[in-house]
């Protein structure tokens, strides 16, 4: 394999709610996965993946499990770019303020933009 077919940047795009479905805690488990393996590693959160980031979650009456705070560890695995898409942040009446991590703010041109440099994207 010559250095041209090396994948070299990943980024995982997070667009569903945290919970209801098992896309984002699925998409946190692979992330860190990929970081472990020294992977280039970046996520964003757009539509409702925004909501993954957000402090104080209470899913008791749900009955589900809240893994917001294993976000934290992202930073253990040397996961440090992380974006938010700042439109879907602020239609959802949220603000950086809100989040349980440092974020990247970006907008949706941003966003596309990063995603364009990506070797491989995938999407939760």
């Amino acid at each position: 394999m010559n250095d041209e077919q090396i994948i070299k940047q990943f980024m995982y795009v997070n667009r569903r709610a945290p919970h209801g479905t098992i896309y984002a805690q699925e998409s946190l488990e692979v992330v860190l996965i990929g970081a472990a393996f020294d992977q280039d590693v970046s996520v964003a959160f757009i539509d409702d993946g925004v909501y993954q980031l957000v402090k104080g979650q209470d899913t008791k009456k749900a009955e589900v499990k809240n893994f917001s705070n294993a976000y934290r560890a992202l930073e253990d695995y040397d996961v440090e770019k992380l974006y938010v898409e700042q439109e879907s942040l602020e239609s959802r009446g949220l603000s950086e303020s809100d989040l349980i991590v440092d974020v990247q703010m970006k907008s949706a041109d941003e966003i596309k933009q990063l995603m364009e440099e990506q070797d491989v994207l995938l999407t939760f």
